[in-house]
């Protein structure tokens, strides 16, 4: 008997909850995956799966199994795309989550070239602003704009972005601009709801750091939507160069209270921590690196 396809068999009802979902992801009868199941627990000496009419789940020992067989599957797998790409031959699939913004704007353009480099490789992008469990959610990478990433990745830093407090044109000509933060109490004020540090924004300037609570009149989850409300002078945002620069640079919008700055977020790709990184996402990592060597929104 392959221990390896039992292992493989195994993992994929666990993780499709189901002798027909597994079937389905490795193109095998129902018949045999229940077969390949039935004859490990044999083999092993216990039950691996609770199994009901409706519902299919690890039992404690399968838990544990299941955990080892990933381990050993995933090296499996890191081992086969090492060679391949020592031949320069990269295969497989790469998962990787992005934030919508950054993801639409700055790598959008870059997964064509990234793949014509890398026929064999294929991308599962998914575009969202919450922060994604890469093991748990079977991410290979994400890039993540933040102060500092998580402790418990690792990661490589691929650019800065600065934050930079900006209104349009029309909009501070009718309202005036703010001199230091408290006179944003003042102002319409366009608010990112993600931000860690919620509706309480620090700026260093003058005299050391001050930190304002702004009231806003919109809040959004979008910076996409801070941006357009900016441009239709709705108001002042507080929102990333690599959203703004290129309004910044046209004149569409203004940065306003200076010498007061917000700080500096940075693009970081992130991956789990393991003892071997898989070939394929070094590639993608090197590849991101030298496209934001020099940030278009800087």
């Amino acid at each position: 008997m392959d221990k390896f396809l039992e292992m493989k068999v195994f993992s994929a009802v666990v993780e499709a909850g189901s002798f027909t979902g597994a079937a389905r992801t490795l193109d095998m009868s129902k018949a045999a995956v229940s077969r390949y199941v039935a004859e490990l627990e044999e083999r092993l000496g216990v039950r691996l799966l609770h199994r009901t009419t409706r519902k299919l789940s690890a039992t404690g020992e399968g838990e544990i199994f299941h955990a080892r067989c990933r381990e050993l599957l995933d090296n499996l797998d890191e081992a086969e795309a090492e060679i391949s790409s020592r031949s320069g031959q990269a295969s497989g699939l790469l998962k990787v989550s992005v934030p919508v913004t950054f993801g639409l704007m700055h790598l959008a353009p870059l997964w064509p070239p990234f793949l014509a480099l890398h026929p064999k490789l294929d991308l599962d992008i998914t575009l969202s602003d919450r922060v994604v469990d890469l093991v748990e959610d079977g991410f290979d990478l994400a890039v993540r704009i933040v102060q500092l990433p998580s402790s418990s990745l690792i990661s490589r830093k691929l650019a800065s972005t600065r934050m930079v407090l900006c209104a349009s044109p029309d909009y501070l000509a009718r309202r005036g601009e703010p001199a230091r933060p408290p006179d944003l109490l003042q102002h319409d004020v366009i608010s990112y709801s993600l931000f860690s540090s919620g509706e309480h924004w620090t700026f260093t300037g003058p005299g050391g750091e001050a930190t304002v609570k702004v009231a806003p009149r919109v809040r959004t989850n979008s910076g996409d939507t801070c941006r357009a409300a900016a441009l239709q002078h709705q108001g002042i945002v507080l929102q990333p160069s690599f959203i703004v620069g290129t309004d910044l640079a046209r004149g569409l919008l203004l940065e306003t209270m200076k010498p007061w700055r917000a700080g500096e977020l940075g693009v970081y790709a992130v991956y789990p921590s393991r003892k071997f990184v898989s070939p394929k996402v070094r590639l993608l990592i090197d590849f991101l690196v030298d496209a934001f060597a020099d940030p278009a929104w800087d």
